[in-house]
């Protein structure tokens, strides 16, 4: 299902600032792919082989001191309602506040994990001072430096260790079908987009319980096509708090992109490809989905000849390096290309599945290894001699070598241009491995 872990406490104890070292710790966290803004709110950490989300609940700018209290309640309550686990930093320097005090007796009566995190503890002073907070009345209290990053490690072994290998599997279904995801910002359309696409005929949509009670599963089968649609503008029964959707938007959209095989992301034709968007991209490409980019509101655009390829080549410049990938302009209001977004996702869907015979791989890739031979490193003439796929759920190839380090991007890059050339990865990122021969 994925695990989630979410960072709470009052403003200015240094939340963003942990959120960053978390998510820079070269050891804790798997590269962040360009192009991701700061003030993003979330993204994948790895430790000890656990793989998790963390979710930053900062960001908001409150209007005055009690609209303030209610507005970080809020967020509160929601991180207790969605993650597996919550990581509550209080701050050293300022000691106990009244707020801390609040947000520890809304934490307490939850069941769920709680990290009591002190930041700000640099020295041996403040490491005394810290253990005034076991008074919040948690077990352990973790005393932390963001900016140097101390103590941080304990933590994220303290998580991981609490994640099962249950967390992290994904529940499996009996019939196994291919799961889509509509995924963008609030307002591209994507609830017309699940509209068009299962239609107001009932008769073909059984509504399946979605495995979360936030992601709501639509079972289609029509046209000799058969998936599961899982839509994360299911947000309706929270009308009421407006305030926080786009909170709740982000962790949901997370959470169905780890139970989703393909992700449909959905841009408003007219604003184009935001950092927002190219980050949603890269969390995606990095959870090693499928994806099918699809431009929406194309009716109301102006065109000249070349409006869509010219559009295309814009947008795949800002989702490089990985932009092997389908680019659909279509109008959910008007129904337009509709058909073709289910063929295309069927289609990334499969190429994601696609295994690759031992022979048939090394007898194409070892031709273009021919073809344009690894440069030379440190006088190293450097060979591959056999390549492999590897059976995991994203196409991933073992490339075996007499220097395996010695090989570097644009190599690697020209590999995996040609086994996307060769096999048609569109649509799927490919992992690729050198290993020692």
């Amino acid at each position: 299902m994925g695990y989630t872990i979410a960072i709470v406490g009052r403003p200015n104890v240094g939340k963003s600032t942990f959120f960053n070292r978390m998510l820079e710790q070269r050891k804790a966290i798997v590269d962040d792919i360009s192009g991701v803004t700061r003030d993003r709110q979330y993204g994948v950490a790895d430790w000890n082989g656990k793989t998790f989300n963390i979710i930053d609940t900062g960001g908001f700018v409150p209007q005055s001191d009690d609209i303030f209290e209610t507005e970080i309640r809020k967020q509160v309550k929601i991180a207790i309602d969605e993650a597996n686990a919550l990581v509550f930093m209080v701050d050293v320097a300022t000691g106990i506040t009244d707020l801390d005090e609040s947000m520890a007796d809304l934490l307490r009566r939850s069941s769920k994990p709680v990290y009591l995190v002190v930041n700000k503890v640099d020295n041996g002073e403040r490491q005394l001072e810290a253990t005034e907070f076991y008074a919040l009345g948690f077990e352990t209290i973790y005393p932390v430096s963001s900016i140097s990053g101390s103590g941080t490690g304990e933590l994220l072994d303290a998580i991981a260790e609490n994640i099962t290998e249950e967390d992290l599997a994904i529940i499996e279904d009996e019939n196994k079908l291919p799961k889509f995801a509509i995924i963008g910002q609030p307002n591209v359309g994507k609830s017309s987009l699940l509209n068009a696409l299962i239609g107001k005929e009932r008769t073909i949509v059984s509504d399946i319980a979605g495995t979360t009670r936030d992601t709501i599963h639509t079972h289609y089968n029509l046209f000799q096509k058969e998936f599961v649609l899982i839509d994360t503008a299911g947000l309706r029964k929270k009308e009421k708090e407006k305030d926080d959707l786009e909170f709740y938007s982000v962790i949901r959209a997370i959470r169905a992109m780890d139970e989703a095989d393909v992700c449909l992301l959905v841009l408003d034709a007219a604003k184009g490809i935001t950092a927002q968007d190219v980050s949603i991209f890269s969390l995606a490409a990095r959870k090693g989905k499928g994806i099918v980019v699809l431009v929406n509101k194309w009716d109301v655009m102006e065109k000249a000849t070349n409006t869509a390829r010219d559009y295309e080549t814009v947008l795949k410049k800002k989702i490089a390096p990985f932009t092997d990938v389908p680019v659909l302009f279509i109008s959910a209001k008007e129904k337009t290309r509709i058909f073709k977004v289910i063929e295309i996702a069927l289609e990334v869907y499969d190429n994601k599945s696609k295994k690759v015979s031992t022979s048939k791989l090394n007898e194409v890739m070892l031709k273009a290894v021919q073809a344009y031979h690894a440069p030379v490193v440190r006088g190293h003439t450097v060979k591959i001699k056999f390549i492999t796929q590897l059976p995991t759920p994203v196409p991933s190839f073992a490339f075996f070598t007499n220097f395996p380090d010695d090989i570097k991007t644009p190599y690697k890059n020209y590999l995996e241009n040609q086994l996307r050339t060769q096999f048609n990865f569109t649509g799927v990122p490919i992992r690729i491995f050198f290993r020692k021969k």
